[in-house]
C-alpha cells in the first residue's frame, strides 16, 4: 500500500512546475452585508477548498495561473459561482453575497467535479449532519428510507438495502468513499451491507444512471457512504454517541476522532450495536403465539455487531496521501427460515477487513491540474449457520483502483480522464450455495467534461469498459427439482432422469455509456436541469449462474444461463446469447433555491432493453431437508390483506397458489424490455423563524413490454416533516403515507397501504467544555402494521411496532 502511494507521488511530482500561482482573499456575506462564518469556498475543477472565519473572511492560494472559478456554499444559503479574473500581481480580493435558502445545499463527494446537490444535472440527495443522525438505523436501506426516490428492501431490519426508483440489487452500487464496498449485499437481500452509517459524515444518493463515474453496476444509481477514515486535516475534533432503545432492546455506542500534528493526521472511529428480536404490533404469521411478555416479535431478528477503523495521512502543500484499515463483524439472525414445526437457529456471521488508500496531488502544469487516486483491498466473508454448524460460506476478495487525471481548462472546458480497475473473486460453498464461485474483472476508461456557457452549465461524458466473468464450476442440477416435482401434477415426463452437470463458463462484455446534461440558471434562485444518457450493464454472476436453494429468501433460484423446458422443472442451457442490458434515460429537474419557499421537482423516463429480472414460476422445488419446510413466500404464498392496515385486520384472508409445505418456490431470471417512469417532489417552507415544513412525494411505474408489471416495485408514497426550533429545543414530526400497491406481477399479491408516524425531541446544551445533544426518538408511534412490498419477507417480517430511543451525543 505505501509503496503504491510513493509510486503515485513519484509519477506526478515531476509534472509540477509551480505549486501556487496566485492568492485570492475576500469576505462572504449575506444579502444584508452580515458576515457568514464557516462558508465553503471551492476552486472549480479541483478538490481545493477553504472555510471562511468568524468574520466571513478567507484566503486561499491556488495553483491556477489564469482565471479561477470559485464555488461558494454555506448552510442556510443558496450556492453561488464566482469568476475571478487573473490579476497581474497574482492577488485578488473579492466580496461574495449569498442569498438565504430554505433548501439544504451540500457538496457531493461522489462526483469528480465540485458540485452541490442543487446544481447537478443528475438528481442527487445528500443526508448529513443532524438529519443523518436523526434518521440513522441499523441498516443502510432503513437509514435512507425517507429520502425521496429511495425505498428499502427491509429484510427484517437486519439486512436492508436501498431501492432506488424501483431498482436494487446489482443495479444499485453501494460505495465507501467512492469505492465499492465489495460485500455480498448485491447477491441477495438477506446479505447485510458491510458499511456503517453511524460513523459516516454524509450519505449521498445519485438517482438514475451513474455509470460514467462508477461503471455498469451503477445503472440504477449509487449510494456513497462518506467518512473521514483517510483524514484530510490535522485539526482535533470528534463526536461520540450512546443510545438505548425499546422495541428491540437496542444498545448502541459510537465514536469518531480526528487529530494530528503538523503534516500528519490521524483518524479513529468505532461502534458497537446489540439488539434482540424486534417487536411487531400483530402476529407475523397466522399461528404465531406471543412471547412470555405477551408481545409479538419477529423471531431470529437479533443483531450483534461492532467495527473499528484507523487511518492516517501525510499532508503537504499540493495535497495529501493516506491509508486506512477497517474491521467489521456482524452477527444477525435470518428470519423466516423454518421446517414444519421446527424453527432452527439460523443466523449469519459476517466479517470484513478493508484497506483503503486515497491521495490527491494538485499542481500547476501546462496540461494537468490535479490527480486523484483511490484504491481498496477488501476481504469479506459471510457464513450462514444452522443448528450451530456452518452450512454455507460466501466470500468476496476484491481489489479496486481508480485515478482521475484532471486537465487545465481547454477552451473553457474542465474535466479529465478516469482509469478504473476492479477485480472480484466471489465464492459460495456449502449446502445452500445457490451461486457458483466466479471471478469478475473490470477495466474502464471514462472521459468527463463540463463548461459554462453563460448561465448554462453543460456536462458531457463517455465510458467504455471491458468486463469478464469467469465461472469454472457452473452447476446444472435436476435432482433437487425433480424430487419435489413428483408431488405436483405437471405435464412432463416423470420418468425422465436428469444428471447434474458441471461446466466452465467464460463471458466477456464491452459496455459503453454516454451522457449529456445541462443546468440552466435561468433567473436568480432558479435552475432547470436536463440529463440524457445511454447506459449498458453486464449481467452479474448471480443473475446468470445461480442454481440452487437460497436460505435467506426461501427460494430456489435459477439464473438466466438456463432456460425452462415446457414450463416444467426441467432446465437446459439457454440457447439465446447472453447480452448486455441497455438503458436509455431522460431526467428533468426544476429547482427553486432561494427564499423562504423552495422546491426540487424531478421527472424521469427510462427504457431498458434486455432487462434481467427474477420471477416466480409458480412451481416448487425440494428444499434439501428431510422434514417439512414451512415456507410462505411473501410475494406469492402470503396472506393478502386487501384492506388498509390503519384499521382492524382479518388475518384469515389468504391468497396465492396452494402448495405442499415441503419445498421452495422456484424463481428464474429472465430478460425482457422494461419501461419505467415516475416523479419525485420535495418542497420546503420556512413558515416562521422557528417553524420549518417540508413535503415530499415519489412514484415509479415499471412495466414489461408484454404488458405485465415488473415484480417488487415500490408503491406511491408521500409525507411531511415539521420541525420547530425554540432556543435549545428542537421538535420534529414525520408522517409518511405508503399507498396500497396494486400494480403487481404474476404470483405477487397486493400490499395494503399504511401510515408511519415518527417524532423526536432534541435538547442542545454546553457542559464540561463541549457541546451536547440529549434526544428522544419515537418510531411508528401509532403502532401500525406495515408490510413492505419490496421485501422478500413481506408477511414473515412486518416493520417494527412502536419503539422509543433515548440517547446523547457529545461534540469536541
Amino acid at each position: 500500500m505505501f509503496k503504491l502511494s510513493s509510486l503515485m507521488l513519484g509519477l506526478i511530482a515531476p509534472l509540477s512546475v509551480q505549486a501556487y500561482a496566485q492568492n485570492i482573499s475576500g469576505q462572504i456575506q449575506d444579502q444584508n452585508g452580515a458576515a457568514i462564518a464557516n462558508a465553503t469556498i471551492s476552486v472549480m475543477g479541483s478538490q481545493q477548498t477553504v472555510k471562511s472565519d468568524q468574520f466571513g473572511k478567507f484566503t486561499l492560494q491556488t495553483n491556477k495561473s489564469g482565471d479561477v472559478e470559485l464555488h461558494i456554499t454555506a448552510s442556510g444559503f443558496a450556492h453561488q459561482n464566482k469568476l475571478v479574473k487573473a490579476q497581474a500581481n497574482g492577488a485578488a480580493n473579492i466580496t461574495v453575497n449569498l442569498n438565504a435558502s430554505v433548501m439544504e445545499v451540500i457538496d457531493v463527494k461522489a462526483s469528480p467535479f465540485h458540485a452541490s446537490s442543487m446544481e447537478s444535472s443528475m438528481p442527487v440527495s445528500v443526508l448529513s449532519g443532524d438529519v443523518l443522525k436523526e434518521q440513522q438505523a441499523a441498516t443502510l436501506g432503513d437509514t435512507l428510507s425517507k429520502q425521496v426516490g429511495v425505498h428499502t428492501s427491509f429484510h427484517a431490519k437486519v439486512a436492508s438495502t436501498p431501492v432506488i426508483r424501483g431498482l436494487s440489487g446489482p443495479r444499485v452500487l453501494i460505495t465507501q468513499n467512492s469505492l465499492d464496498v465489495s460485500d455480498a449485499s448485491r447477491v441477495g437481500p438477506d446479505h447485510s451491507v458491510a458499511s456503517e452509517s453511524i460513523t459516516a459524515t454524509q450519505v449521498e444518493v445519485l438517482r438514475g444512471p451513474a455509470t460514467l463515474f462508477y461503471g455498469s453496476g451503477a445503472i440504477g444509481g449509487v449510494v456513497n457512504v462518506v467518512d473521514e477514515r483517510v483524514p484530510t486535516s490535522s485539526d482535533t475534533y470528534g463526536e461520540f454517541l450512546i443510545e438505548r432503545a425499546t422495541g428491540d432492546d437496542q444498545k448502541l455506542a459510537a465514536v469518531n476522532l480526528n487529530t494530528g500534528k503538523g503534516n500528519f493526521a490521524l483518524h479513529l472511529d468505532g461502534f458497537v450495536r446489540e439488539s434482540s428480536d424486534y417487536e411487531i404490533p400483530v402476529p407475523a404469521e397466522l399461528d404465531q403465539k406471543p412471547n412470555s411478555s405477551g408481545d409479538y416479535t419477529v423471531e431470529n431478528s437479533a443483531e450483534d455487531s461492532h467495527g473499528a477503523t484507523i487511518g492516517t495521512s501525510y499532508l503537504f502543500e499540493q495535497g495529501y496521501v493516506g491509508v486506512s484499515y477497517g474491521k467489521m463483524a456482524r452477527e444477525y439472525g435470518i428470519p423466516g427460515h423454518s421446517h414444519g414445526d421446527e424453527a432452527p437457529d439460523v443466523f449469519a456471521d459476517l466479517e470484513q477487513d478493508r484497506w483503503q488508500l486515497i491521495g490527491k496531488y494538485s499542481f500547476d502544469n501546462a496540461f494537468l491540474s490535479e490527480a486523484n487516486f483511490r484504491a481498496a483491498y477488501t476481504d469479506y466473508e459471510h457464513s450462514e449457520v444452522e443448528h450451530g454448524e456452518v452450512g454455507t460460506i460466501f466470500a468476496n476478495e476484491s481489489q479496486e483502483a481508480r485515478i482521475d487525471l484532471m486537465h487545465q481548462p481547454i477552451a473553457d472546458w474542465r474535466g479529465g480522464l478516469s482509469v478504473h480497475y476492479k477485480r472480484s473473486d466471489f465464492s459460495a460453498q456449502g449446502a445452500e450455495a445457490f451461486t457458483p464461485p466466479s471471478v469478475s474483472t473490470t477495466f474502464a476508461l471514462a472521459l468527463m467534461e463540463e463548461r459554462h456557457f453563460g448561465e448554462v452549465l453543460v456536462q458531457l461524458g463517455a465510458r467504455v469498459e471491458r468486463v469478464t466473468l469467469d465461472a469454472p464450476n457452473v452447476l446444472l442440477s435436476g435432482s433437487d427439482l425433480q424430487a419435489d416435482d413428483h408431488d405436483h401434477d405437471h405435464d412432463h415426463d416423470h420418468d425422465q432422469v436428469i444428471v447434474d452437470r458441471k461446466f466452465a463458463v467464460d463471458h466477456e462484455f464491452t459496455p459503453v455509456s454516454l451522457s449529456a446534461g445541462a443546468v440552466w440558471d435561468y433567473q436568480p434562485g432558479y435552475n432547470l436541469g436536463v440529463s440524457v444518457s445511454r447506459a449498458e450493464r453486464a449481467p452479474a454472476a448471480s443473475e446468470l449462474f445461480s442454481f440452487g436453494p437460497h436460505i435467506g429468501t426461501g427460494t430456489y433460484e435459477v439464473g438466466a444461463l438456463f432456460s425452462q423446458k415446457d414450463e416444467s422443472l426441467a432446465f437446459e442451457l439457454n440457447p439465446q446469447d447472453i447480452d448486455l442490458e441497455r438503458s436509455h434515460n431522460l431526467d428533468i429537474t426544476w429547482r427553486k433555491l432561494e427564499g423562504d419557499f423552495g422546491f426540487v421537482l424531478n421527472a424521469f423516463y427510462n427504457k431498458i432493453d434486455n432487462y434481467y429480472y427474477q420471477t416466480n414460476t409458480g412451481l416448487m422445488a425440494d428444499d434439501g431437508h428431510d422434514h417439512d419446510h414451512d415456507h410462505d413466500h411473501d410475494h406469492d404464498h402470503d396472506h393478502d390483506h386487501d384492506h388498509d392496515h390503519d384499521h382492524d385486520h382479518d388475518h384469515d384472508d389468504h391468497s396465492g397458489p396452494e402448495h405442499d409445505e415441503h419445498g421452495l418456490p422456484v424463481y428464474v431470471f429472465k430478460t425482457g424490455d422494461v419501461t419505467t417512469h415516475g416523479f419525485e417532489a420535495e418542497l420546503a417552507w420556512q413558515a416562521t423563524e422557528a417553524l420549518n415544513a417540508t413535503f415530499f412525494a415519489d412514484m415509479v411505474r415499471a412495466r414489461l413490454s408484454n404488458g405485465g408489471n415488473l415484480p417488487m416495485v415500490s408503491p406511491v408514497r408521500f409525507g411531511t416533516k415539521l420541525s420547530y426550533n425554540l432556543d435549545k429545543f428542537t421538535v420534529n414530526l414525520d408522517v409518511v403515507r405508503y399507498q396500497k400497491q396494486t400494480h403487481i406481477a404474476e404470483h405477487e399479491t397486493v400490499t395494503p397501504g399504511y401510515t408511519l408516524v415518527d417524532a423526536s425531541l432534541n435538547y442542545d446544551f454546553s457542559a464540561l467544555g463541549q457541546d451536547w445533544v440529549l434526544y428522544l426518538k419515537g418510531h411508528n408511534l401509532t403502532d401500525t402494521e406495515a408490510r413492505v412490498h419490496t421485501s422478500f419477507l413481506k408477511n414473515k417480517a412486518p416493520m417494527p411496532g412502536r419503539s422509543l430511543a433515548f440517547g446523547f451525543r457529545g461534540y469536541f
